[in-house]
């Protein structure tokens, strides 16, 4: 999958998501990047960003960011239908943190 069909992709997963989510979702912006720096890991994505659930006095801030890594999906060797389901799972992944769910309730939920 070549890059500007995976941006497309992750656009579509946004605009996929329940009215309820996009209701909620607060000062975020969503971009695609080549790859993680080493200060995130070995990571797919990654939430950055104040989640809805621990903002108090919150105005005048820069807006949150998720940020979805183009190569480390790639790497993966996934067939088109896989990778599709994984960019999914990952932008959802973010999403949650956003709302403020972490990674200890993402698991019971079977969302990680």
């Amino acid at each position: 999958m070549r890059r500007h069909e995976f941006e497309v992709e992750v656009d579509r997963v946004i605009e996929g998501l329940p009215d309820w989510v996009i209701a909620e979702i607060d000062n975020l912006v969503v971009v695609v990047e080549d790859h993680p720096t080493s200060e995130h890991g070995d990571v797919l994505g990654v939430y950055e960003g104040v989640s809805l659930a621990e903002r108090g006095d919150y105005s005048g801030v820069l807006p949150d960011r998720i940020v979805i890594f183009y190569e480390p999906h790639i790497e993966l060797g996934l067939d088109d239908s896989e990778l599709r389901d994984e960019i999914r799972r990952t932008v959802l992944h973010e999403i949650a943190h956003h709302l403020g769910i972490d990674d200890r309730r993402l698991t019971q939920l079977g969302w990680d």
